[in-house]
C-alpha cells in the first residue's frame, strides 16, 4: 500500500478546504458547506424561531407553564382581584351572614350584616347603618289566656321591616307576677346569627314621684359583660325624665316624657334631647296599635329615631331606654 507522505496523487483528491481526519484536533468537526441562506441546525435567521419553538415570553395557543398565565388572563374557575363569580358576595359585605332577600325564621326577611368596624363592639354594625329602629312586641298566647305574666319577648327591625335582633327576658315566674312592671330582668339580645350581642340589666327598685331615692336604672353590656352605657332615672315632680350615660357614667343625652304618659287612640312621643335641653336628637315613639290589642294585651310597638352619625354605643343605649318605658309606662301590673 502507497504512503500517502509518498503518493502526491492522494493529497490532490482531497476536496478543497479539507484536511484529513488526523488534522484536527481531538472534540472538533471540519466546517461543513451550507448553501446561500441555509443555517446550521439550532441556529435561525434574526425574528423566526424553530417549528413549536416560541420566543421568550410567549406560549403557543393553550399551553401555559403550570401556574403561569398571560396578562389579563386568570386559569378556570379563578377570577381577577376584585371580582366574584356569579351570586356570591365579596369577603366582609355579609359576614357569615345570609344575602339580601333571604328570609328568616318566620318568613321575615334579614337585614344583611355589614363587614368589621373598628372600635366597635360585635354585633352592633348594624346600627351604623340606619337611622331607626322598630320594636315590636310578640303576643303571649299564654298570657292572654290565663291571665300570668311570661317574659316578654321582642322583635327588632330597621325601617325596611328587616329583622336586626331579637330580645328575650329572663325572669322567674314569681318575680314577673309578684312584682309586675317594677320587676328586675335580664334581657338578652340576640343577632339573625344566634349570637347574643347585647345583654341589659335592671335591678329591682321601687317606682313613683314619691320615691325620689329608688330611681330606676339600666345598664347596658355590649358584648355582654362589658358595660358600654346606662339609663339613669332623674326625679321630676312632673315630667318623667332619664339621663344616658357612657361607659364612664359620663351624661351624654337626655330623656324628657309627656306629663302624662297615656296613649288613648294615638301615639306618645318621647324626646331625646341634649344636656342643655335645648335640641331634640332623636325620639322614642309608643305606637297606638289598635283598642283589641291595647284592651286585651300589653304587646306595645315602639319606634325610635336618632342621627346616623351617632355613637352606635349610645344607639344601643337609646334601645334599651325604649325597654325600661315600657316597663315602667306600658306594661300592665297584673
Amino acid at each position: 500500500m502507497a504512503d500517502p507522505e509518498t503518493n502526491p496523487q492522494s493529497a490532490e483528491t482531497q476536496p478543497p478546504g479539507t484536511q484529513p481526519p488526523a488534522a484536527y484536533p481531538p472534540g472538533t468537526q471540519p466546517p461543513v458547506a451550507l448553501q446561500p441562506g441555509a443555517y446550521p441546525p439550532g441556529v435561525y435567521p434574526p425574528g423566526t424561531c424553530p417549528p413549536v419553538i416560541y420566543p421568550p415570553g410567549a406560549y403557543p395557543p393553550g399551553a401555559y407553564p403550570p401556574g403561569a398565565y398571560p396578562p389579563g388572563a386568570c386559569p378556570p374557575g379563578a377570577y381577577p382581584p376584585g371580582a366574584v363569580p356569579a351570586g356570591a358576595y365579596p369577603p366582609g359585605a355579609y359576614a357569615n351572614q345570609a344575602p339580601p332577600g333571604q328570609k328568616g325564621p318566620g318568613g321575615l326577611q334579614l337585614m344583611p350584616m355589614p363587614g368589621a368596624i373598628p372600635n366597635c363592639p360585635p354585633g352592633l354594625e348594624y346600627l351604623s347603618q340606619i337611622d331607626q329602629l322598630l320594636v315590636h312586641q310578640q303576643v303571649e298566647l299564654l298570657e292572654v289566656l290565663t291571665g300570668f305574666e311570661t317574659n316578654n319577648k321582642y322583635q327588632i327591625k330597621n325601617s325596611l321591616g328587616q329583622l336586626i335582633y331579637f330580645a328575650a327576658e329572663e325572669n322567674d315566674f314569681c318575680n314577673r307576677n309578684c312584682c309586675g312592671n317594677m320587676r328586675s330582668f335580664d334581657m338578652k339580645i340576640i343577632d339573625n346569627l344566634g349570637q347574643e350581642v347585647m345583654s341589659l340589666y335592671r335591678p329591682l327598685k321601687c317606682t313613683g314621684c314619691c320615691c325620689p331615692c329608688c330611681l330606676q336604672e339600666l345598664e347596658v353590656m355590649a358584648p355582654p359583660g362589658q358595660p358600654i352605657g346606662y339609663v339613669i332615672e332623674t326625679w321630676d315632680f312632673c315630667l318623667p325624665k332619664f339621663v344616658i350615660q357612657n361607659e364612664k357614667k359620663e351624661p351624654v343625652l337626655k330623656i324628657i316624657g309627656p306629663c302624662c304618659v297615656c296613649n288613648c287612640c294615638s301615639d306618645i312621643e318621647i324626646k331625646v334631647t341634649n344636656l342643655d335641653e335645648t335640641e331634640t336628637v332623636g325620639t322614642i315613639t309608643k305606637q297606638w296599635t289598635g283598642l283589641v290589642r291595647e284592651t286585651f294585651t300589653d304587646a306595645d310597638n315602639f319606634g325610635i329615631q336618632f342621627p346616623m352619625d351617632l355613637d352606635v354605643k349610645m344607639k344601643a343605649v337609646m334601645l334599651g331606654a325604649c325597654f325600661l318605658i315600657d316597663y315602667l309606662f306600658f306594661e300592665k301590673n297584673n
